[in-house]
């Protein structure tokens, strides 16, 4: 049987369509002879997602993104279809969770199984979650940053408004006179500073005198307080006996024997008695005066002459 060149090169073209075919669904990750699955997730956005980007399990690839387009019943929604090969059992309540492997990567999509014990079908429905990207990741912290801020320059306005309003010709000048006398006072605090340091170093060394002293009398009170205790002791003593004397009763003598000697000395002044006649009598005091001058002659003649007193006659 002889085969025409038109079915051979038919047959050639079919054969070369169908590895073509093959190929590229092979370069997509659509294996014609393995088995696969489609699910499906319902999400309001997905951030970039597109057909053929990679399902995951586990950080493993089991598949890609086959289609996407918006819920005919409700267009805010969008339908994803979820091409996934193998049979690796799959939750009821597995989620697809959209997320960026890296920071300048492409979107994909990892499906987190679920708890359950009913495994899901072809056709059915995962929940759907949706990873926050970086920029709105950045922008939900910075935000409350951002509020304060705001609230930051508004009030730093304001207070901006208040100084300029407060700060007018007449503050400033004085403010300018205040720092200058704050200088000054800063200047002679210094110049104190530098007399003291003066003064302590070149009394250093009475200071330590002083110092030592003052060790050395507070070495002496600590070795001498017992006599010091006797000392209070003995005065203490002496102000009970102090308390326990007569001491009005010797006063009133005291002033008695006082008026008696004023009193006689009164006598003597006006010439009354014995010895107010020698201190008032002038002839009576020469009269004494001689009497004793000539006494004393006599003693003085006898001391010299005693032999013309006393005779000694010797048998």
């Amino acid at each position: 049987m002889k085969i025409s060149k038109e079915i051979r090169i038919g047959v050639i073209f079919v054969l070369a369509t169908a590895v073509l075919i093959w190929g590229l669904m092979y370069l997509k990750g659509l294996e014609m002879f393995n088995a696969s699955r489609t699910f499906y997730a319902v999400y309001d956005q997905v951030n970039g997602l597109v057909a053929a980007n990679p399902i995951s399990i586990k950080g493993m690839k089991v598949g890609q993104v086959k289609k996407l387009y918006f819920d005919p019943q409700n267009p805010q929604k969008i339908i994803v279809e979820l091409y996934v090969l193998g049979d690796y059992p799959i939750a009821k309540n597995s989620s697809a969770r959209i997320f960026n492997s890296s920071l300048l990567g492409a979107p994909e999509v990892e499906i987190i199984p679920g708890n359950s014990v009913v495994m899901a079908k072809e056709g059915d429905t995962l929940l759907s979650l949706l990873e926050a990207t970086l920029g709105q990741e950045v922008n939900r912290q910075l935000l409350p940053l951002k509020i304060k801020a705001e609230n930051l320059i508004g009030s730093i306005d304001s207070i901006a408004i208040i100084v300029q309003q407060v700060l007018n010709k007449n503050t400033r000048d004085n403010l300018v006179k205040a720092i200058g006398n704050i200088q000054q006072t800063l200047e002679n605090i210094t110049h104190t500073t530098y007399n003291i340091d003066t003064l302590m170093e070149s009394q250093r060394n009475n200071l330590s005198r002083i110092i030592n002293n003052v060790e050395s009398i507070s070495s002496n009170l600590k070795q001498n307080n017992k006599k010091i205790t006797n000392i209070l002791t003995n005065f203490s003593d002496l102000s009970d006996s102090l308390a326990k004397a007569r001491i009005p009763q010797t006063i009133a003598q005291v002033n008695k024997a006082v008026i008696d000697l004023d009193s006689i000395l009164m006598k003597i002044n006006r010439g009354e008695g014995s010895l107010g006649q020698l201190l008032s009598n002038e002839q009576l005091y020469n009269e004494v005066e001689k009497a004793a001058r000539d006494l004393n002659l006599l003693l003085e003649d006898i001391r010299k002459n005693p032999g013309k007193y006393v005779k000694v006659s010797v048998f």
